[in-house]
């Protein structure tokens, strides 16, 4: 059988994410522009090649990065988001500049960021680019804060995804993650944006859940410049996933389509755990 697609590159995802295929291959120039590329990305990796010799390989890295831990325990009560109002710059610490920028929109799509930390007057987000669990500050008067009750916690050693919200579980839900080549990577993340439909294949379920997270193992997938993890629908494999979930993916994270369903009002922004 042949393995799911992965990494949802800043461009597709793959497995676990979105498996090796399911990779985004974001190349975008609008946000029109970046849907039709993220479901061609997606389309190409939910199907199997006729000849696998002829498919286009994946960039794989070296040596497979630290994959930080992370508590398994929910966050109690409500996460606060920061909206980028305009591109900004990165600053290191409150009052001291950084390296680079944060941009405004990724992929066509507003940051919403995960507040983590607190100053007068400024903010410690969470970014949505890698290196994976990358964090800046920014200035209060550039963002725009909310908050959100939810969080999602995707444990590998049990192949389960468990949703919460005020701290309090929803559900629990058997899922397909990363295997041992193509691991999902653990740490802390969150929902950068929500894919949604039409796309051509729908065995990525009524949406996918495009996450912050980006596959330790593959760097470039089928060209995209990215690899990044999404959460969408079975693909096809609802049987390999079970109820006790699988490791089938490239890194991104399958589930039945009406376990899927049930994170409909789960908004960017909202805190992944990955843990093992």
């Amino acid at each position: 059988m042949a393995k799911s697609p992965g990494p949802f590159p800043a461009a597709r995802v793959g497995r676990g994410g979105w498996s090796a295929r399911e990779a985004l291959v974001v190349a975008v120039a609008g946000a029109a522009t970046l849907a039709a590329a993220l479901s061609q990305a997606l389309l190409v990796g939910g199907t199997t090649p006729a000849h696998p010799s002829a498919a286009i390989q994946p960039a794989r890295l070296s040596a497979a990065q630290p994959q930080a831990a992370s508590s398994a325990r929910p966050k109690a009560g409500q996460t606060e988001l920061a909206s980028v109002r305009t591109t900004t710059s990165r600053y290191a610490s409150p009052g001291h500049l950084g390296t680079g920028t944060v941009p405004a929109t990724w992929y066509g799509r507003p940051s919403v960021l995960p507040v983590i930390a607190t100053e007068p007057g400024w903010v410690e987000v969470r970014l949505a680019q890698r290196p994976n669990q990358s964090t800046a500050w920014l200035p209060a008067s550039d963002v725009t804060l909310s908050d959100t009750a939810y969080e999602i916690v995707v444990d590998l050693a049990t192949t389960k995804l468990s949703l919460y919200r005020d701290g309090r579980l929803v559900f629990t839900a058997p899922a397909g993650v990363g295997t041992t080549d193509d691991p999902t990577p653990t740490g802390d993340y969150f929902v950068a944006f929500v894919e949604q439909p039409p796309q051509p294949n729908p065995g990525y379920g009524p949406f996918i859940l495009v996450t912050s997270d980006h596959s330790h193992a593959i760097s470039d997938w089928e060209g995209s410049g990215d690899a990044v993890i999404g959460i969408h629908g079975p693909l096809g494999e609802d049987s390999q996933i079970g109820t006790s979930g699988a490791k089938i993916s490239h890194g991104c994270i399958r589930l039945h389509d009406q376990a899927l369903e049930k994170l409909t009002a789960v908004p960017p922004g909202t805190p992944i755990d990955v843990v093992n």
